[in-house]
């Protein structure tokens, strides 16, 4: 009666444990969102002209050393950078990266306030903050850098891991998690805009300025994708 007990356990361990792994093996995440997405250029999310905007051809954004270029390309699956013009002359310089795959450490998302000083700024401010657009409410992080004497440059960004918004390590794992549990490999997508203004406040109204105009002009896909709002 003993041994048909102990093999009686020894059957219901052994079914707990091959069902832990079955369970395991299907909480592996296998579904890339950004084959779910399909194909999409961001060149094409993005309209050339909207509201008082325009693109800014005769402006050289800056040359870009070819091992960072070499180490963006590793990084990212697509860039975009573009500087827009509005009818008063202002500039905007718009930087939009796309990493398909977030679950390798080795190609996540880089952020401005580290990329910034590895080029020699210094960051003198960094915060969050939100901007009201009609379509929602997006957390964006404000920067204020810094270049020598010569160049002073505040920055707003916002990152969107997933399907949303994303500010911390924490609202990424969150978005890792909750997509995993459908099986679902995260992607990722940075958005920066930044001017050059020695009054910085007066840099993030141009900047807010442009983003909702930008916005408003989205489609609904791009702007689910491009800012996480529906």
């Amino acid at each position: 009666m003993r041994e048909a007990k102990l093999t009686r356990r020894a059957a219901i361990a052994a079914a707990l444990m091959c069902g832990a792994a079955v369970a395991g093996q299907a909480m592996v995440p296998t579904k890339r969102l950004a084959v779910l997405r399909g194909p999409f250029k961001l060149e094409d999310l993005v309209p050339s002209s909207f509201a008082n905007w325009r693109l800014d051809d005769r402006t050289v954004n800056g040359i870009v050393d070819p091992q960072t270029a070499a180490m963006l390309d590793k990084i990212y699956s697509q860039q975009l950078s573009r500087v827009y013009l509005d009818d008063a002359g202002r500039r905007i310089m718009l930087s939009i990266a796309y990493g398909a795959d977030q679950a390798d450490d080795d190609v996540q998302l880089h952020y401005p306030e580290v990329c910034y000083p590895a080029q020699g700024f210094r960051v003198t401010g960094n915060r969050v903050d939100k901007i009201a657009l009609p379509e929602g409410t997006v957390r964006v992080r404000r920067l204020e850098t810094q270049f020598s004497d010569s160049r002073f440059e505040p920055v707003t960004y916002w990152t969107i891991v997933g399907d949303q918004q994303s500010l911390s390590g924490w609202d990424r794992k969150v978005s890792e998690i909750r997509h995993g549990l459908r099986g679902e490999i995260v992607d990722g997508l940075l958005f920066r805009v930044s001017t050059i203004d020695r009054d910085y406040a007066n840099g993030f109204r141009t900047q807010d300025d442009f983003i909702r105009a930008l916005v408003s002009a989205l489609t609904p896909a791009a702007r689910r994708q491009l800012v996480g709002l529906a």
